[in-house]
């Protein structure tokens, strides 16, 4: 269903939606009650909620919908201004799944191909994600049995499995075989090399690492679809645990998200916490948060390591995107990193992490029945490059735990 006041944002909402085979727009409203009173007898599996509307705003109208309909999705559309950005964050914690950052004009939105193809993505992610959780038949007769095949650069929205899936069937002692090789730009250390243990996840085996001896002195997180509300609910886990190391966050999101997602992250952890600035000194105990189209990097300066930031070209399609990050902090840091990749669609971080992973840093992947997508951690997770595949509520023990030299 789509929620919007103007009917000709509606009418291209509608278009867009229905130019893709597996989604059909069921219901509109211009307005929070008339999309109430259309609930019911549309049962939509997704909404896409405009906040700007007469009447009945999406805020208030978005819990009385979840409400009416605790299954459903709800995706917040709003323009790029900073109160729209503070209010789409806020819907993540009142029970939204996602926000979509709208175009400002009526020319603009029509005219936006990366709006267009957010917007479907996160439809079908998200009505995909209902169907598994209540073990419905997928669009074309798929069952939530099945799991598709992960190769380098696919996505996956495979379905969502209970952790008990995760079985180990091979230990390979405590000790690494040896220490990974040293990675070379764009290439890692074998999986095998310093191999821990294999997990198997329905009729697929993840080969898990030995975590690095060193203890972490920086760390480094990436996300995506889904990441907002995986982030605040890590750091409020981790709280005063990162008081004594850097931590830099790279969420793909617009700009003026950016800075409004690092006041949040402050607020859950209690530390200091903004986007990042070029040529800002690294500070321990502070979050530093990629800017929108920017990437972020680190480099050693005069006063030691500073943060960099650039608007390269994207890569996967990204800016920012986890894999400069990844590379930069490997040449720097090393296996005294800890890194974390989080859901997220495609996969980002996947190059990156070979190279961090090469030099012996420690990584943690969501696993796939807490992910929204499990794209991200996904790629990395079959890739053999993770010391930890585990639901998002056990990631902040894990990151405690390495902290303090006891992973």
């Amino acid at each position: 269903m789509v929620v919007d006041d103007s009917a000709v944002i509606r009418g291209f909402l509608v278009r867009y939606l229905e130019q893709d085979g597996a989604i059909k727009v069921v219901a509109t409203a211009s307005n929070g009650i008339m999309a109430l009173r259309t609930m019911n007898t549309a049962k939509p599996e997704v909404v896409v909620l405009d906040i700007e509307m007469p009447e009945m705003d999406g805020m208030t109208a978005l819990p009385k919908i979840l409400e009416a309909d605790p299954d459903v999705r709800v995706v917040m559309a709003s323009t790029l201004t900073r109160k729209n950005a503070e209010i789409s964050l806020r819907a993540l914690q009142l029970g939204a799944s996602d926000y979509v950052p709208k175009p400002e004009t009526t020319r603009a939105v029509n005219a936006n191909i990366d709006f267009r193809q957010e917007l479907v993505e996160k439809v079908k992610v998200y009505g995909a994600a209902r169907r598994r959780a209540l073990r419905q038949e997928m669009p074309g007769g798929q069952t939530p049995g099945g799991v598709p095949s992960l190769r380098e650069g696919a996505a996956t929205t495979a379905p969502v499995r209970a952790r008990s899936s995760y079985q180990v069937v091979a230990r390979r002692g405590d000790e690494p075989a040896s220490r990974p090789a040293m990675a070379r730009p764009g290439r890692g250390a074998e999986p095998s090399a310093g191999a821990l243990r294999t997990l198997r996840v329905g009729e697929r085996e993840i080969t898990l690492r030995a975590p690095s001896k060193s203890r972490p002195e920086i760390l480094v997180i990436g996300s995506s679809t889904g990441g907002p509300q995986a982030l605040i609910q890590v750091f409020t886990g981790i709280k005063d645990a990162v008081k004594h190391l850097p931590v830099l966050v790279v969420q793909h999101m617009p700009a003026t998200f950016t800075a409004i997602l690092a006041d949040h992250l402050g607020r859950a952890s209690g530390l200091p916490s903004s986007e990042a600035k070029d040529g800002e000194k690294l500070l321990p105990g502070h979050i530093y948060v990629a800017p929108g189209n920017h990437h972020m990097t680190m480099r050693r300066g005069e006063a030691g390591i500073v943060l960099g930031l650039d608007q390269n070209e994207p890569e996967n399609f990204c800016r920012p995107s986890v894999d400069p990050m990844f590379r930069s902090v490997a040449g720097l840091y090393g296996a005294r990193t800890l890194a974390v990749i989080l859901t997220g669609m495609g996969h980002d971080g996947l190059r990156g992490a070979r190279d961090l992973v090469g030099t012996g840093a420690t990584l943690i992947a969501q696993d796939e029945a807490s992910s929204v997508v499990w794209g991200m951690p996904g790629a990395v997770a079959t890739a053999g490059l993770c010391s930890a595949v585990t639901p998002l509520s056990e990631i902040p023990d894990i990151i405690i735990k390495s902290l303090r030299g006891n992973p």
